[in-house]
């Protein structure tokens, strides 16, 4: 009879908890109140309950009997951590504890107690596990080694079928290369158990990630081996094989250091911004390559002698050998198809392989057929190095061999090898993410495939990356575990050491299958499943890379597709008009308050003022089109029509700017100056990219461009240039008439007072506007004292003022002399009365939200300030502050209603007033605000 540590007895032969039960147990025991008296409840695992806390705290409970107590190994870099979990569905129980350690809840309730109870038992499943745990460790590791059987037999049997189909065409099967298709295969093997051995190992967020090699790099090998071939010479064999092994392991090099750059820089990111469609025209080219390999395979006809040409075709597609060697391939990857078009299951694909061999020997049994004449005519392998062992590939490096003028020729080839391979990761990894609902880090990933390429290249073997279908496959069947990872290496390597005899019994029509399928499914994948998914030129593009990778090279196909794209990008980017609105300055005013005949003015001549706001990137194919559009304003009917004095370039919304949307500009600029009018930039900072362009073309520095931080500002300050005029135009002292923003330039100034058309037309607009409401007062209103005449000038515009009935609003009014920067309110204040503005200027800013910018409103002598808080009761709505010395009129509302009190009919007066201006304020700043849109 064997006891536990509570003395209780249990029957000999039945498991009592494991060691790590009976530390937590011990651990709970020591915590709870009068634990040296009481003794603990019997353990038993893993049907039981671990030990209760008699005041019923704390209470560790197994949800059933699959549970299982084991070890679990987590790789970070190169240090590992050692964790204890329960594993009840997927929940571990050091995330309960954690989770109760943070009082989250969990196992512990979330009390100071119990957290320093999961603070204590945290600590102690952080240590080194104990010696006499490791034989529970083994059992639990043993119980997840069986339960990863069925995941290990069906990645083993897709590396068999995958290191067939690709390890027998790495090399060409032609000239010097015949007969290597066995080497191909133990290369492939190599490769695919260092990547496994990376990924199992922690280097993969995906616990039962599966690597292998890239069947993509197949078609860019058969350039490197025949153009090495070629400038060799084939009588020269042990050279050109030297040479070919040495580039086919300098490729996975190269391959690795761009993806740990990738990684280790962070910039995984950036293979996203590469267009989409050019990738899946060469995925369709591969496909292409792969279909016609398949012919190849299965009638033993060299991949370099079928040119299209009809002789090619001919023997291919007209030799009755031939089509029964490759019919019945192609026939069972068609019916392949159909099956899984119809059924779902991953087991149908591996299940399928193993039947046609078995079926094919049941024939070759029951009519009697002769091995050797099969092998002969094209129905078996002939493996003549079937006997050599698996590290053969090894005595192929003979760098003393090696035509170095020959390797370094490839150059241009392996850098097309290298920007081919490094776009699957970034793309495969984030989809296996989501299939899987497995949050992972792409530039990990990126790492780890730096890792396993650059240690495939120096053990002299073909690039590999992690395999998007095998992982998927591997994790349905329950290759959850990294145990099951070192399971699948562990597999692939015993498939190495057999070597490849084996492959002399496997019949061609197999591999031929396994080679449409593949061939077939890229070419569906880049023609038929992107049919309604991109648009007509993208699909031109797709087609016209498989074209060009199938008649003529690879590599060119791949500079192909890329120069295609940019011709396409631009045709498609000169198609968006980079003008968003073209409209002239009376449609939109600045967010300056202004008497009412003075706005009328404005409104009238700013006519004079084409705005053109454009948006995007500017570059010579859509800088045309705004230039074209600007010189129909300056030239012809239209300017006949309607004289231009300002252009205002809003490039608020402009990303940038290149050299010949620069030039252009400044072409532009010439031909506004030629016609005396001003351009006004603004929306950008002289820091800023676009900044940056304009100055160094100089434009920035032309007398006669005038810049501005903000759209407003430039209305502003043109709005300001009319008005100035037209006062100088009357002799009006200017001084008198105070305008916020900065002075304009004496160019300006001189081009404003001289007599031409456009000025012809400021004056009549002014007499038609300002003079009319500014005719000169009798003697009566002359003399009056301030504040009338500026109620006359804030007023007049909206309805009579007479001195007499507003005598009672003027008592009520009382002068303030704030000086410069006081902030007479703030947003959220309470309000204490509206302001008349006498003389200087007033700022208000207003803050619509947390994360909008602000929008700013001045207020010029004759107008009002803070009038719809006052008259609402509300608070107020903007900050306000004097932005130059200002002499103000305040209405406090402790007068206003005394007013309405004591002069109601006065009062209702004034209030509608207030309001046709508010009307008319408010209008103008809420057409501001939507011209940011």
């Amino acid at each position: 009879m064997g006891t536990t540590p509570s003395g209780a007895a249990t029957p000999r032969g039945r498991q009592g908890p494991s060691g790590l039960s009976l530390l937590l147990a011990r651990q709970v025991q020591d915590e709870s109140p009068g634990s040296s008296s009481t003794p603990t409840p019997t353990l038993e695992y893993p049907n039981g309950r671990l030990p209760t806390d008699p005041a019923g705290d704390v209470s560790l409970e197994h949800p059933s009997a699959r549970s299982a107590l084991s070890p679990v190994r987590s790789f970070a870099g190169a240090a590992q951590v050692d964790r204890v979990s329960v594993h009840s569905e997927t929940t571990p129980l050091l995330v309960d504890l954690e989770a109760a350690h943070h009082g989250n809840g969990g196992l512990f309730h979330p009390s100071s107690k119990g957290k320093e109870r999961a603070s204590r038992l945290l600590s102690l499943l952080r240590r080194p596990p104990a010696p006499h745990l490791s034989l529970h460790a083994a059992k639990d590791t043993a119980v997840i080694a069986v339960q990863s059987l069925p995941a290990v037999l069906l990645g083993t049997l897709l590396n068999i079928l995958d290191g067939v189909s690709y390890g027998m065409i790495i090399f060409p099967a032609a000239g010097v290369f015949v007969g290597l298709g066995g080497t191909g295969v133990s290369m492939f093997f190599v490769s695919a158990i260092i990547a496994q051995l990376i990924y199992s190992a922690g280097g993969s967020g995906f616990a039962g990630a599966n690597g292998s090699m890239m069947i993509e790099v197949v078609p860019f090998f058969h350039i490197l081996a025949n153009s090495i071939a070629e400038d060799i010479g084939e009588d020269n064999p042990r050279a050109v094989l030297a040479t070919t092994i040495l580039a086919f392991a300098f490729s996975s090099i190269l391959t690795g250091l761009m993806f740990f750059l990738l990684g280790a820089l962070r910039l995984g990111s950036l293979i996203g911004f590469f267009p989409r469609h050019i990738l899946v025209g060469c995925i369709g080219g591969v496909g292409v390559f792969l279909v016609i390999t398949g012919f190849t395979v299965s009638t033993g006809m060299p991949e370099e002698d079928f040119d299209f040409s009809l002789e090619a075709l001919t023997y291919v597609f007209l030799t009755i050998r031939n089509v029964l060697l490759w019919a019945p391939a192609l026939a069972l990857a068609v019916v392949l198809r159909l099956i899984t078009h119809k059924y779902e299951h991953q087991l149908i694909f591996p299940m399928y392989f193993l039947a046609v061999p078995v079926i094919f020997y049941i024939v070759v049994a029951a009519a009697h057929l002769n091995m050797g004449a099969l092998r002969d005519n094209g129905w078996l392998f002939d493996m003549g190095t079937s006997r050599e062992p698996w590290y053969h590939f090894y005595t192929l490096f003979d760098f003393r061999a090696v035509q170095w003028d020959a390797f370094w020729a490839t150059l241009p080839t392996q850098l097309a090898l290298l920007f081919f391979n490094i776009l699957h990761p970034p793309l495969n990894v984030p989809a296996l993410a989501v299939s899987l609902d497995h949050d992972v880090d792409t530039n990990k990933e990126l790492v780890a495939h730096g890792y396993s390429n650059f240690l495939a290249g120096a053990l002299g073997t073909v690039p590999n990356y992690l395999v998007y279908v095998n992982t998927l496959l591997f994790y349905r069947v329950g290759g959850t575990t990294r145990v099951s990872g070192f399971m699948l290496a562990a597999a692939t390597a015993v498939l190495l050491l057999i070597g490849t005899g084996p492959i002399s019994y496997i019949p061609v029509m197999v591999v031929g299958a396994l080679i449409f399928v593949l061939g077939i499914d890229l070419v569906k994948e880049a023609l038929w499943d992107t049919r309604h998914r991109v648009s007509r030129m993208e699909y031109i593009t797709i087609a016209s890379i498989m074209i060009c990778m199938t008649v003529w090279d690879f590599v060119i196909g791949v500079i192909f597709g890329i120069v295609v794209s940019c011709v396409f990008f631009v045709v498609q980017s000169s198609q968006r008009k980079s003008i968003r609105t073209l409209h002239t300055g009376e449609t939109v005013m600045s967010t300056v308050r202004r008497p009412g005949a003075h706005r009328a003015y404005i409104r009238e001549v700013s006519r004079q003022t084409s705005i053109v706001r454009l948006q995007g990137f500017l570059f010579f194919g859509t800088i045309t089109h705004v230039e074209e559009t600007i010189r129909t304003l300056v030239e012809g009917p239209a300017w006949q029509r309607n004289p231009v004095r300002f252009l205002i370039l809003d490039l608020s919304l402009v990303a940038g700017v290149d050299m010949s949307a620069a030039e252009a500009l400044v072409r532009v600029q010439r031909l506004l100056a030629s016609r005396r009018v001003v351009l006004v930039l603004c929306g950008f900072s002289l820091e800023s990219n676009v900044g940056r362009s304009l100055r160094n073309v100089e434009l920035l520095d032309t007398e006669g461009v005038e810049l501005f931080a903000t759209f407003n500002d430039a209305l502003e300050w043109t709005e300001n240039v009319y008005l100035r005029t037209w006062f100088s135009s009357q002799k009006t002292e200017t001084q008198a008439v105070v305008l916020p923003g900065r002075e304009a330039s004496s160019l300006v100034f001189e081009e404003a007072v001289a007599a031409t058309p456009r000025n012809l037309q400021l004056v009549e607009a002014g007499w038609r506007t300002i003079a009319r409401d500014h005719s000169p007062p009798d003697d009566e209103v002359a003399e009056a004292p301030e504040p009338y005449n500026t109620l006359v000038k804030v007023f007049s515009s909206y309805g009579p003022v007479d001195r007499d009935g507003f005598a009672p609003l003027i008592q009520c009014l009382e002068r303030v002399c704030p000086a410069e920067g006081t902030v007479l309110w703030r947003q959220d204040d309470e309000s204490d009365g509206l302001y008349i503005v006498e003389s200087g200027v007033l700022r208000a800013t207003y803050q619509f939200g947390e994360h909008t910018r602000p929008t700013e409103e001045s207020m010029v002598p004759g107008t009002l300030a803070g009038e719809l808080s006052t008259l609402s009761g509300l608070s107020r709505n903007a900050t306000c502050v004097v932005e130059r010395q200002a002499v103000l009129w305040k209405l406090s509302t402790e007068h206003l209603r005394r007013l309405e009190e004591g002069e109601p009919k006065l009062a209702r007066e004034f209030t509608r007033l207030v309001l046709k201006a508010a009307k008319l304020d408010y209008d103008t700043l809420i057409a501001a605000l939507a011209t940011r849109q």
